[in-house]
């Protein structure tokens, strides 16, 4: 808890509109794209000639009723004569026949102005989805840019949320923006100047209040919904990132019977989005609601108005229709006003999560004037290597060691000692906290990362497949590859057979996370993705801890040849796996505490040699267990520790 008079930070403060709007200008104008600038140019004036159309409507409205009134045949007298224009007053009888036209071209008039709209919005279209596949693909570069803390302090649902809701975001914030509400502030305008000018401006001001209470109380209504909405979509982000992680945990959950749990779990975030999604629909009514009283009332004293100056002479029946169809007009984009308001500010805070994440810097970055690695015999060098993951949490203290050209080091100790992490820094997922470490005699500090990396090959413990096909998995190991490639990848990896057997061969799902392989086949398909690299430095990351002893022996092999002519560090969990290897480092606590060949270590019967007879045991208890069973599973596994 916070101590008394702790001052709370402030959330940041989210840009307004017209920072955002800067911010994607270079998106909404692309540069050294013409042809989407002389869609804006088009969409533009589309939008100007519709306005101006959308006036013209109203007073083709009027003039057919004017026309209408005088079709009855000439004015009776004189005041009638006086209350209509000059130009239907004097018309020959012959002539009386114009309302007909007058109404056409009314009709004619609305559809132009349909036309022209439709035209504009699908001009435009192209611009504003341009903007968003720009914008989108520099966010998803990024978040693959920024550091491995990053990621594995948010949650993957929630990022994919922010990607797909910052894209919408784009896309509504250039279309209400751009479509509706600089249209909608371009008629209201209009409006007001010619009722002035037609009329006087006792309707201009009346208009004018009418507006801005509308105005006013659509804020108001809009900003207490946003509050709402805010809480709709925290209760549905929290309902997605808990469906995709319980769904990426399927296997636990079944090994668990938690299905009802899980259940349970989704339900309450579902429960919780359910409420605020119904206090979003009442709050919709109680906005709805006002906005209609507030406009009905300034139509009607507008409408007043009108009635008492054709009461008094000044004005015909058609401008009683004039000002009835201009406010009707008008009132349509308005309605729309408490949505576009709600709308934008949601967008705007979708596209600043966006931006947000495009303005976090890598924790890891290249130097100014980094160069490539240059890659010769494949030497690797630690020195004097510190680092923890936070200061009150050192994991590594001093850590030095080399992997000389071709050969194998292996590194074993206990559960959080620090072996993974070693991994991690030859990668530079992150920087050491003091010391340095060497490929070939340069400081992987001071060179371009993607070369350091394109030089490490990776077999992992939990090997990750893309929800693609066997052959895509093997081939993604190089850009590039041919199917011949992946073949002969797959040869050297020991899983021809198994993918030659299957109907679809490598063309074969594999399945989310590469669920539907056996752990054992992962793991080969990991292998040959990582031989098709060909990478001169190699690192097992606990490559067979997950496996049976049977697979295990399979794998290794594989292993054993991946291996072959490079360096190779091994973090190993079964010391079985790594007795030939050139050198094994035992690391307990952060610093290496052993260092020798396997004989070497026994002989010295220190730490290395404790962990070995541990597991020597747990083998022979296991081997027992099964005699003693048959060839039943035995129902009760010895956990080994070390």
């Amino acid at each position: 808890m916070l101590a008394p008079n702790t001052p709370v930070e402030a959330p940041a403060a989210r840009p307004g509109l017209v920072p955002t709007l800067l911010r994607l200008w270079p998106y909404l104008w692309p540069a050294g794209r013409p042809e989407l600038q002389r869609r804006i140019h088009l969409a533009f004036g589309l939008l100007l000639i519709a306005k101006a159309v959308t006036m013209v409507t109203p007073f083709a409205f009027k003039w057919a009723t004017d026309a209408l009134v005088a079709a009855g045949g000439p004015p009776a007298n004189a005041a009638e004569r006086a209350a209509l224009p000059d130009w239907v007053a004097n018309l020959p009888v012959e002539l009386w026949s114009l309302p007909i036209l007058l109404t056409v071209a009314y009709g004619v008039s609305r559809a132009v102005q349909a036309l022209l709209t439709q035209i504009r919005d699908g001009l435009f279209a192209k611009v504003a989805m341009h903007a968003v596949r720009r914008l989108a693909q520099r966010t998803f570069e990024h978040m693959h840019a920024l550091s491995l803390r990053f990621h594995l302090d948010r949650k993957t649902g929630g990022l994919t949320r922010v990607l797909e809701r910052g894209r919408n975001g784009i896309e509504e914030l250039s279309r209400l923006f751009i479509l509706q509400l600089i249209p909608t502030i371009i008629e209201f305008l209009l409006v007001i100047g010619i009722l002035a000018w037609e009329f006087d401006w006792t309707y201009s001001v009346v208009v004018l209040v009418m507006v801005a209470v509308y105005l006013a109380y659509t804020y108001k209504a809009t900003e207490w919904r946003i509050a709402i909405r805010k809480q709709m979509n925290e209760s549905d982000t929290d309902a997605n990132v808990r469906a995709v992680d319980s769904l990426l945990n399927y296997e636990t959950v079944k090994y668990f019977g938690a299905e009802a749990r899980e259940a349970a779990r989704y339900d309450r975030s579902l429960a919780r989005y359910e409420r605020a999604s119904t206090q979003t629909y009442t709050s919709l009514a109680v906005l709805n609601a006002g906005q209609a009283v507030i406009f009905s009332a300034g139509m009607t004293v507008v409408m007043l108005l009108a009635a008492r100056d054709i009461m008094a002479g000044r004005a015909t029946i058609g401008s009683f229709v004039l000002v009835n169809a201009m406010l009707v007009q008008l009132y349509i984009p308005l309605n729309f006003i408490g949505m576009i308001y709600r709308e934008i500010k949601q967008a705007l805070i979708d596209i600043d999560d966006m931006f947000r994440i495009i303005g976090q810097s890598p924790e890891i970055q290249d130097r100014p004037g980094a160069t490539p690695l240059a890659v010769g015999s494949g030497e690797v060098r630690f020195e004097d290597v510190h680092f923890a993951y936070s200061p009150t949490r050192p994991i590594l203290k001093g850590i030095s060691f080399s992997v000389p050209a071709g050969r194998t080091v292996a590194i074993v100790g206990p559960s959080g000692a620090g072996k993974s992490t070693i991994s991690r820094l030859l990668f530079r997922f992150y920087e050491p906290t003091s010391g340095r470490i060497l490929v070939d005699g340069q400081d992987i500090a001071a060179v371009q990362q993607a070369t350091l990396r394109a030089a490490i090959g990776m077999v992992p413990q939990d090997t990750v497949l893309f929800n693609d096909t066997i052959g895509y998995n093997i081939a993604y190991g190089r850009d590039g590859a041919t199917e011949a490639d992946a073949e002969a990848a797959a040869r050297l990896a020991q899983i021809e057979g198994f993918i030659g057997a299957l109907p679809e061969r490598y063309d074969t799902p594999v399945g989310e996370r590469g669920l539907k392989l056996s752990g054992g086949e992962k793991q080969r398909v990991a292998i040959a993705r990582t031989l098709l690299k060909a990478p001169p430095i190699l690192i097992l990351d606990e490559a067979t801890s997950a496996l049976d002893s049977f697979t295990e022996r399979e794998i290794q092999d594989a292993l054993d040849k991946v291996s072959e002519g490079r360096t190779t560090i091994v973090i190993a969990h079964r010391l079985s796996t790594i007795v030939n290897a050139d050198e094994i480092i035992v690391l307990d606590r952060g610093v290496i505490v052993e260092r020798g060949r396997h004989d070497e270590l026994l002989a010295s019967d220190g730490v290395y040699a404790a962990m070995w007879d541990r597991q020597r045991k747990a083998q022979a208890a296991r081997e027992t267990l099964k005699q003693t069973e048959g060839a039943e599973e035995p129902s009760v596994r010895v956990s080994v520790v070390g």
